[in-house]
């Protein structure tokens, strides 16, 4: 066996906004593994500033482990749980390699992925413009990036919103990045909890439990854990935490979450607590998108929970040609393709 690297910048269609800061580009890295006929090929795509394995000299690292995939032939999960981005990546290619991708109704183009439609932070006006957008496109549930403009502008538009739809017809998340400071934090979950959302996520800076636990226990709108997931690789930690904290929910993203052992672990850690979760992207390719997409049906089956976070496949000029597609408020594997 051999394994290539290759390192490409992908470029966002319009800027990403969140509240640590704006994306114009993602670098990623493919991983590439062939034997004779056999070809496999995963993304490894650690977020700056966020992931766990976002390290100097990254390639290096990457370059090590797959010198060690090549000589053993085998994926050493253990040794690679500090490293989110790059587990993945490597898991995602040696399922290719080996032919052995989940096989679901999904991965048959005979079912659909419920997903939300992502609106990123902007300006009123730009907010305003992707929302009407996303509903126009036929979702029914919509995620909303707050926390950089005025709050008391972003509660505008989500009143707007829910002028014109119901809870019932149109399902709202709202993602704050950890963008509230704690002693303003339950004031504002009040006010947002006026209009009917489903959730909050990570509403606080990650790393402070028992601030997030009691929002948990006092919050009238139900919180999902993201960033304070990450970092989190040992799964008796895992559970400490989520017994700490009990959120609602847990959003799972590979590339941040310990890769796709790393997420079946926190799943079933979650489920035990009568905790909830879903599974997002987490700006990949469209390489990386249908990994995640394929775990998902597969992780799930046919009960899917609610809409999923794999929305992102049409953010990049210059993404990775797949068999991926959007119809209305789901995401299919076309059978033409």
């Amino acid at each position: 066996m051999k394994i290539d690297i290759e390192e490409r910048v992908l470029h966002f269609k319009q800027p990403a906004g969140t509240s640590r800061g704006v994306y114009t580009e993602r670098k990623i890295w493919l991983v590439k593994m062939t034997d004779r006929d056999a070809v496999g090929i995963g993304e490894c795509a650690p977020l700056p500033k966020l992931s766990c394995d976002d390290i100097p000299h990254y390639a290096e690292v990457l370059r090590r482990f797959c010198d060690e995939v090549e000589r053993s032939g085998q994926l050493d999960t253990e040794a690679l749980r500090d490293y989110p981005s790059m587990l993945f990546g490597l898991e995602t290619a040696m399922l290719s390699f080996a032919k052995t991708q989940h096989s679901t109704p999904f991965s048959k183009g005979e079912v659909g992925i419920p997903i939300n439609g992502l609106v990123w932070m902007g300006t009123y006006e730009e907010m305003k413009e992707r929302i009407e957008q996303k509903l126009a496109q036929g979702f029914h549930c919509i995620k909303l990036k707050i926390g950089a403009i005025d709050f008391d502008a972003e509660l505008e538009l989500i009143k707007k919103i829910r002028e014109r739809f119901s809870h019932h017809e149109v399902e709202l998340r709202v993602d704050a990045n950890g963008a509230f400071p704690f002693d303003e934090a339950l004031y504002k979950l009040e006010l947002l909890s006026q209009y009917a959302l489903h959730s909050i996520e990570q509403p606080i800076k990650a790393g402070q439990w028992a601030n997030m636990a009691e929002l948990c226990r006092e919050s009238p709108l139900p919180i999902a854990l993201d960033e304070e997931l990450i970092g989190v690789n040992d799964p008796d930690q895992k559970r400490q935490m989520l017994n700490i904290i009990r959120p609602r929910y847990i959003i799972l993203k590979p590339s941040l979450h310990g890769g796709m052992m790393g997420v079946r672990e926190w799943i079933d850690i979650a489920n035990d607590m009568d905790i909830g979760s879903w599974i997002t992207s987490a700006l990949e390719s469209n390489i990386g998108l249908n990994a995640i997409a394929q775990f998902c049906a597969d992780v799930y089956g046919d009960n899917i929970p609610m809409p999923q976070g794999l929305g992102t496949g049409q953010l990049f000029t210059d993404n990775i040609p797949m068999p991926l597609e959007i119809r209305g408020d789901k995401l299919w594997i076309s059978k033409n393709s």
